[in-house]
């Protein structure tokens, strides 16, 4: 189906339905959105954005609390841009930054605890097997790989590495050092599409218009001065501060995660539009009942193949049918919801489905009513 064609703007409502108020997004959330623009020219990973393509590229948004407008706005910016070209996928971000501060120098532990940049990709949107980066100010690297979602009890690989990774640090200020007042600092990244297309079940790089979850976050440590340095505060909760909000104090949600869409383009020599796909629209429905399913099962110990039961409501759909169809079993569920026929262009009724590990997927076939 040719949803390119249009754009299409859906609004997510996340306001809680049924089951769902202890581990559903809360508030109305939109996606934030980026087209990334190939490189005008080699880039040189060392932290500082000076080459003309980051020059040309646009910045996101300011980054938000994680929770959205539920929380007041950060206390200090931040800020991303993205660009590829055939061998990678560049990332860059600047913070605005007081107290410049990193003392974990061992690669692949947590680096949390004290200020840090993160990275997350999901290639074929699926919420299952996607990339997790983590980075300090000393240029310390913790990469992940998270087979499905914590809450759904995915592992996460800690012994895998991004072969090939490339990471950068600039510093504006000194390190570790609280008797004065630092300005910030800028991380630069390039991921290789050689390792991102081990799990990305799709082309990469990327093609016109093809779209990738992605998100950012920035944690914000509360501390404590020691001597010169500087030391976690204990028992206060640290600030997350992300470029694509998620409604509630969790990463691991990557259908909350920002769309990126790669442009062929090359970075200042002309702009694509944002296409939101239709197919969102039957995820948003699917995730709602995800969502309950998980509620219901917590109180009853069972899912439930009846939507009164869930207390979900009928939404407003344009390109989807309603009501879904609900299988269980005495441990797991699947619910799809199937294209309208006056949106099926090719012939091929198209079919979403997600079950209770959040897992989604697609399929054709024969309408099943």
């Amino acid at each position: 189906m040719k949803f390119w064609r249009s754009i299409v703007m859906i609004a997510l409502s996340l306001a809680c339905t049924g089951y769902a108020q202890d581990i559903e997004p809360q508030g109305d959330i939109e996606s934030e959105h980026y087209i990334c623009y190939r490189t005008a020219g080699e880039i040189t990973i060392d932290g500082k954005l000076d080459e003309p393509s980051w020059e040309r590229a646009p910045w996101t948004e300011y980054f938000v609390d994680i929770e959205g407008d539920l929380k007041p706005k950060p206390r200090f910016k931040t800020r991303a841009k993205m660009l590829w070209d055939d061998a990678y996928f560049y990332v860059a971000a600047d913070m605005e930054e007081p107290h410049l501060w990193a003392t974990v120098a061992e690669r692949d532990v947590p680096v949390y605890n004290e200020h840090d940049f993160e990275v997350f990709i999901d290639p074929d949107g699926d919420t299952h097997e996607y990339y997790e980066l983590e980075m300090n100010a000393l240029n310390t690297v913790w990469d992940l790989l998270s087979v499905k979602p914590h809450r759904d009890g995915g592992p996460m690989i800690t012994a895998w590495d991004i072969a090939g990774l490339k990471t950068a640090v600039h510093l504006r200020g000194t390190l570790n050092q609280n008797t004065d007042v630092d300005e910030g600092w800028s991380v630069e990244l390039a991921f290789p599409w050689k390792v991102l297309r081990e799990c990305a079940h799709r082309p990469a790089p990327p093609g016109q218009g093809d779209q990738w979850r992605v998100n950012f976050s920035r944690v914000e440590q509360h501390f404590e001065k020691v001597g010169h340095g500087y030391r976690k505060k204990e028992g206060v909760p640290e600030d997350n501060w992300v470029w694509s909000p998620q409604g509630l104090i969790k990463m691991h949600y990557p259908e909350m995660w920002g769309y990126v869409q790669f442009s062929t383009k090359v970075v200042g020599q002309g702009e694509d539009e944002f296409i939101l796909h239709p197919e969102e629209e039957a995820k948003s429905v699917l995730f709602k009942i995800y969502y309950s399913q998980k509620g219901y099962y917590k109180e009853h110990g069972r899912y439930s193949e009846h939507l009164e039961e869930l207390a979900v409501g009928e939404p407003a759909l344009t390109y989807y049918r309603w009501p879904p169809r609900i299988q269980v079993t005495d441990s797991m569920f699947e619910a799809s919801v199937e294209e309208r026929e006056d949106f099926d262009e090719d012939g091929k009724k198209e079919r979403w489905h997600i079950r209770q590990d959040s897992k989604l997927w697609r399929t054709f076939g024969r309408s099943s009513r």
